[in-house]
């Protein structure tokens, strides 16, 4: 079964991920793109971002039996596994990890996957400054924000997420988009939104770079005016 990248997924081939081999790799071909762009924007060396996106797919091996559309969408169950690794990454403080001799001949990272990986961590690297904005942000108003506005969640699976209430979800964004919208004001005209004379094919690895996520950010932004 192959499913187009970005494709929704039917919550069959999450459940059955953990124990078809060919489930697994229809999930995992539709959904790393995503997982790469949540760590490339948030951790900057390369192979961090490999290990963290083998330890999130290690993880759906084990727990993909236990998901439940009544928990979100896949997507969003999936960047929910992904803060959590992170999560585990940043408490611990280890580059490395030794965890991918454990994925039983389930092969994550091919040759086309690191190369496109490394563009896309280049990418990311050039978007410093509008970080730099998101990063002075309290966490549980950056954490939203950028799961709706740089991953693409919608408000309440963002908040389904981060396990706090729609409500406060929506307290939050709101306030990170105030926040924001006077940061954003100080940019360059052409840091957020002008493609700036940059050609950017529809599907390319380097849309999902600085002037992508300027647009994003600045679109999330007037977006609560």
């Amino acid at each position: 079964m192959s499913v187009a990248v970005g494709t929704a997924l039917e919550p069959s081939i999450v459940r059955d991920a953990g124990r078809d081999a060919q489930a697994f790799e229809t999930f995992y071909r539709a959904t790393v793109n995503d997982v790469i762009g949540f760590f490339s924007r948030r951790v900057i060396d390369v192979h961090q971002v490999a290990d963290l996106t083998a330890e999130v797919y290690l993880a759906v091996l084990i727990s993909a039996h236990t998901y439940s559309a009544a928990r979100g969408s896949p997507r969003a169950w999936l960047f929910g596994v992904a803060r959590h690794v992170l999560a585990g990454h940043h408490r611990s403080g280890r580059a490395e990890r030794a965890k991918h001799s454990r994925l039983q001949g389930h092969r994550l990272l091919d040759s086309d996957d690191v190369e496109r990986l490394v563009e896309r961590i280049d990418s990311e690297r050039a978007s410093h400054r509008l970080y730099a904005a998101l990063a002075a942000l309290p966490e549980g108003e950056r954490a939203i924000f950028e799961l709706v506005a740089l991953d693409g969640l919608v408000p309440a699976e963002a908040a389904a997420v981060l396990g706090i209430r729609a409500g406060t979800g929506r307290v939050r964004l709101h306030r990170a988009r105030r926040t924001l919208r006077a940061a954003l004001a100080d940019l360059e005209p052409g840091e957020h939104g002008s493609t700036g004379g940059s050609t950017h094919q529809h599907g390319s690895t380097h849309e999902h770079g600085t002037t992508a996520d300027a647009v994003a950010v600045r679109s999330e932004v007037e977006a609560g005016e």
